[in-house]
């Protein structure tokens, strides 16, 4: 089973992606969604709530496709940073007290209810940014999920005692080991150089060829040892990298093999979890 991800992030956040691309970040959702729709891949993307709010008309033939499960990704994706910087300084949580965080969630389920009528269920919080506060809050919020963070060794979704499932990303992420749009070479030299930056996947960023070697080899591995695959395509990336074609080799793969919403990687007894 492969859990096919993906983080939508609504325009005026402005992000380096963002700024680098020619197409709104929804347009791209909308160009990766068609590549999945003609494989028959199922796809979980989480979705900022200003992004509801804000474009509706882009994003409306992606949140209401039958191949897509809807996730949250925060109301304003923890903007502006100066202030989740004094969160940090001050509380020592980047996402803010219980209460903001609470009032963050409730906002993004508003929002997609308000336009789908559907229910949000499973998390992830902007640059997996994980606080004191989150497991309690989102599970208040019947958050059954949250998909935070890098972990290669993670087989499945495990159980937290604060009442809900974690299944972090355990295949190479895109977006910060593929040179793509300001992350050249010499911006990622400088960026080791300066903040010693790495995850479970380690430091290195590779060109999209190599990047989708690895990534293919690693869904291969995980399916030789039964492990439940979750990844993370965002569809900008894919389009800045190199114009969707990694993304195309991606696809082929996944349409031979059986792709599931992140929800569909629970236990089936998860009300009777430990």
């Amino acid at each position: 089973m492969i859990c096919v991800t993906g983080d939508l992030h609504h325009q005026s956040l402005g992000t380096e992606n963002q700024r680098h691309s020619d197409r709104p970040e929804i347009r791209c959702a909308q160009d990766a969604l068609h590549l999945f729709e003609q494989a028959g891949v199922k796809v979980t993307f989480f979705v900022s709530g200003l992004a509801f709010a804000e474009e509706w008309d882009r994003l409306e033939p992606v949140a209401t496709h039958p191949l897509v499960e809807l996730g949250g990704h925060n109301w304003n994706c923890l903007s502006p940073t100066w202030l989740h910087r004094v969160f940090r300084k001050a509380l020592g949580s980047y996402n803010g007290p219980a209460w903001y965080q609470d009032l963050d969630v409730r906002l993004t389920q508003e929002a997609c209810r308000r336009r789908t009528g559907r229910e949000i269920q499973v998390w992830r919080n902007h640059m997996y940014m994980h606080g004191p506060h989150t497991d309690r809050v989102l599970a208040a919020r019947e958050i059954v999920l949250c998909s935070d963070g890098v972990d290669r060794t993670a087989t499945g979704p495990r159980w937290h005692p604060a009442g809900l499932w974690h299944f972090p990303l355990n295949v190479m992420p895109d977006h910060e080991h593929l040179y793509h749009a300001e992350r050249t070479r010499e911006w990622v030299t400088r960026w080791q150089r300066r903040y010693r930056w790495s995850d479970d996947f380690g430091p290195d960023s590779y060109d999209p060829p190599e990047w989708t070697d690895r990534v293919l080899q690693q869904l291969a591995d995980h399916e030789d040892r039964g492990v439940i695959s979750c990844m993370i395509l965002h569809p900008i990336t894919m389009y800045l990298a190199d114009r969707y074609e990694s993304l195309k080799r991606i696809v082929r793969y996944l349409a031979t093999r059986r792709t599931a919403w992140i929800t569909e990687a629970l236990p089936p007894a998860r009300e009777e979890a430990p």
